[in-house]
């Protein structure tokens, strides 16, 4: 009989195969990721998936798993980044696609190098939705979505665990040269349009020189 190890093996050896194309999606509470994904994935065709909601799902699903997560979150346990991993890599298969936005992970350091570990894919890069504080709590405190968490105080906790968790990451990755920063203060047309030049970049004319072909030529009998 296969073991729970096995069974991560065989799910990530499968996703894998499909040479998947990630994406990192990172940015503060209130600095317009989710509307900008909702778009890049009817312009581009990526895959959507958001770690809290698929974590919520389970949670709600009433299985075994779901159970577990429910018990920690009342507990005000952190969900061990195994767990989530597993749910994004089962979204993954499932949606039959091969081009993916993770939205919201990885939240920490551990999430990061987890993931790597576990289904040894790394992303093509990192976009990150750099927004000033201040104006993710203007937009937060304006929106109409009656979350009970979209109090001030609340919200500055919210922005400071992020810069705690989230920024080493988005260093890490910047070393590595894969982090693609947008200016999110913008309005959400003109942030789109940044984010099309990262996903549609444009191919680079080949400037005319008379020699070009001499050049090929010779290069080709070196």
């Amino acid at each position: 009989m296969g073991t729970a190890n096995d069974s991560s093996k065989d799910i990530s050896d499968r996703l894998a195969e499909k040479h998947p194309k990630v994406v990192f999606v990172l940015g503060g509470p209130g600095s317009g990721k989710g509307t900008q994904c909702e778009k890049i994935v009817q312009h581009f065709g990526y895959t959507h998936l958001s770690a809290g909601d698929l974590l919520r799902a389970e949670k709600n699903s009433g299985s075994e798993n779901g159970i577990m997560i429910q018990n920690m979150m009342n507990e005000g346990k952190i969900v061990p980044s195994e767990v989530t991993i597993k749910l994004l890599q089962k979204a993954m298969l499932d949606s039959g696609n091969d081009k993916f936005l993770i939205d919201g992970f990885p939240r920490n350091e551990e999430n990061r190098a987890a993931f790597e570990a576990l289904t040894k894919i790394e992303p093509e890069f990192v976009l990150y939705f750099n927004c000033p504080e201040k104006e993710m709590e203007r937009r937060i405190l304006n929106r109409n979505q009656g979350r009970e968490d979209d109090n001030i105080e609340t919200i500055r906790k919210r922005f400071k665990v992020f810069l705690e968790s989230s920024l080493p990451v988005i260093e890490y990755y910047k070393g590595k040269g894969k982090v693609r920063e947008i200016d999110a203060a913008k309005p959400v047309e003109e942030v789109f349009e940044e984010v099309k030049a990262i996903f549609n970049p444009k191919v680079p004319k080949v400037p005319k020189d008379e020699n070009v072909e001499g050049r090929c030529v010779c290069c080709a009998i070196l």
